[in-house]
């Protein structure tokens, strides 16, 4: 055997180790990635991927409202001054400025989290290989469902109980606060896609396609 002939095996020797040892690592990455990844539904995930597409959904129906009382020369913030006489009161109408509504803006906001956990893990949960009309039905199912619970199942009796008037229910307009829940299921239909568990292995694997 020749010089050129021994390099020529030496070099395959050396591309066929090359090709065993990124096997191993391969085989090495997935047993690692796969040992933990849940086998049925996973709710911690989906938990924390709703409150972040529910902050989402929440800040686009606040903008809408926001955007909505300005064109009828209302406070930009109507909104959150109404839901603010929760905690203060009437005097929560009079608030044109200042901490108060920037904290209603952030309660609000944080608000739209935690709704955003229930409706995320049902279409997740039940909704996710539904068609799009039906996914879109029950995200309006659902947020019409919150604005009757909200308003006539807690707030109507909660609110005059608690602060002594009716202010919610009776000063935010039904269709503003139909278009408002409206608003928020349809974002976190439309962001939906952003929440969905992609396994390590199977992310991996798409790329590698």
């Amino acid at each position: 055997m020749d010089d050129k002939q021994r390099e020529a095996k030496e070099a395959e020797l050396r591309r066929l180790k090359a090709q065993i040892s990124t096997l191993e690592t391969e085989l090495a990455y997935e047993a690692e990635t796969t040992a933990w990844v849940p086998k049925g539904y996973y709710t911690t995930y989906h938990m924390m991927a709703g409150m972040v597409l529910g902050l989402i959904a929440a800040a686009a129906s606040l903008l809408l409202n926001v955007i909505g009382s300005a064109m009828v020369d209302n406070h930009p913030l109507e909104l959150i001054r109404v839901y603010l006489t929760f905690p203060m009161g009437e005097k929560a109408l009079e608030l044109t400025s200042g901490f108060a509504l920037a904290a209603g803006c952030c309660l609000y906001l944080a608000t739209g989290m935690i709704g955003g956990i229930p409706f995320h893990m049902i279409l997740s949960r039940f909704f996710s290989r539904s068609s799009t009309p039906v996914r879109f039905g029950v995200a309006t199912i659902l947020g019409l469902g919150v604005w009757v619970i909200n308003f006539y199942g807690v707030l109507s009796w909660l609110q005059p109980l608690l602060i002594g008037g009716n202010w919610i229910v009776e000063k935010v307009p039904p269709f503003v606060a139909v278009v408002t829940h409206l608003v928020f299921g349809w974002t976190m239909l439309l962001v939906a896609q952003w929440g969905q568990f992609v396994p390590p292995v199977q992310e991996k694997k798409e790329l590698a396609a």
